[in-house]
């Protein structure tokens, strides 16, 4: 006896969207989304978060180590009453044995939502092609939207008083990063002015300031990407990420070279930026590189508030993407199951 698919697959797509960048929603979509964290992280607060993944599963892809991505959609899971399936490469067969596609169509049968932190941009979205659930982007050296969204929410949590996002002025402190990308877009999306600030070497490519274009266009936005540290005296965010990543270890002496100590985050730089300006920092932070432990500690930074933040982002994401699918079924239905299937088991 054959029956239909009964899994998440064929539950409802009509509309469905994936996260891959920030810069592929409207300014009211991403306030929908602050709105749902504000919310959440308010009944986190009072310990009751009400059970709106219960019986879900996020699949969550790592080809690449983090601890809070994990930490946090993990937690998210547990805490709307769902769960979380840890799959690292040594754990299935992503475009190995097995071809990405096949991989998405399989997991899309077996749970509500995928999680991807991919070492590429092109795993992303071979992803999404198949996946007949959303695809979320965890990171993939392109695009990390998930950091963005608490980000933005961090900065709404310490805005000076009487301040809209549309105020502020951020400075990206080093390479142009996934972070950095995202951050540009995220911010000229916002209204906001943004500033990259570091060696000439590692500016921004020019694909994605044509973006960035776009949203300033529409925003009144505006950017500069510059070698001036003196900039940072216009500037009410500090933003700091690593002057290398993992991937770029050959370089690392080079970079560093090139960064310090002219662009590192110290509590000197923090002194000479707008009044009340904040630190930001994404972490892991290298101690003493891209900014120092004194600055990191400081009264100044939010980077903690920003990093528990990702998990009232990743709650927010795991709702905001599965909510509109979700098959509540009456009493009546749940007790018709319940009575054939202990029936079944009594003649066993």
């Amino acid at each position: 006896m054959k029956l239909p698919s009964s899994s998440a697959t064929d539950l409802n797509k009509k509309n469905m969207r994936h996260m891959i960048t920030m810069n592929d929603f409207t300014r009211k979509e991403i306030d929908d989304m602050l709105e749902l964290m504000a919310l959440l992280k308010e009944a986190r607060k009072d310990n009751a978060i009400p059970q709106l993944f219960k019986n879900k599963s996020v699949a969550m892809i790592f080809e690449a180590g983090s601890t809070r991505t994990r930490v946090s959609f993990e937690t998210a899971a547990t805490l709307l009453g769902g769960h979380a399936l840890f799959l690292s490469p040594r754990d299935i067969h992503l475009g190995a044995k097995e071809s990405i596609d096949d991989t998405a169509r399989v997991l899309s049968r077996m749970c509500d939502i995928i999680m991807a932190r991919t070492n590429s941009g092109e795993t992303t979205k071979a992803l999404t092609k198949m996946s007949t659930v959303p695809v979320i982007n965890g990171l993939d050296c392109v695009y990390h939207p998930t950091q963005m969204l608490a980000d933005i929410f961090t900065m709404k949590e310490h805005m000076p008083e009487g301040k809209e996002l549309s105020d502020l002025t951020v400075a990206f402190m080093g390479d142009a990063t996934d972070v950095c990308r995202s951050l540009l877009l995220t911010c000229t999306k916002y209204g906001m002015k943004f500033k990259q600030i570091g060696p000439k070497k590692y500016h921004m490519q020019e694909e994605w300031l044509k973006l960035a274009d776009k949203n300033c266009a529409e925003t009144g936005a505006s950017y500069e990407i510059t070698e001036d540290v003196s900039k940072v005296s216009e500037c009410n965010v500090i933003y700091g990420d690593s002057f290398y990543w993992t991937t770029q270890l050959d370089e690392k002496e080079e970079r560093l070279a090139a960064f310090m100590p002219d662009y590192v985050i110290t509590k000197e730089l923090l002194d000479k930026a707008a009044p009340g300006a904040i630190l930001m920092h994404c972490l892991p932070a290298n101690d003493k590189e891209e900014v120092t432990r004194e600055a990191l500690d400081g009264d100044r930074s939010v980077a903690f508030d920003q990093a528990e933040n990702r998990l009232t982002a990743q709650m927010a994401i795991l709702v905001y993407f599965t909510h509109k699918y979700n098959v509540k079924p009456s009493e009546e239905t749940i007790k018709y199951h319940e009575d054939r299937i202990n029936n079944f088991l009594e003649r066993l």
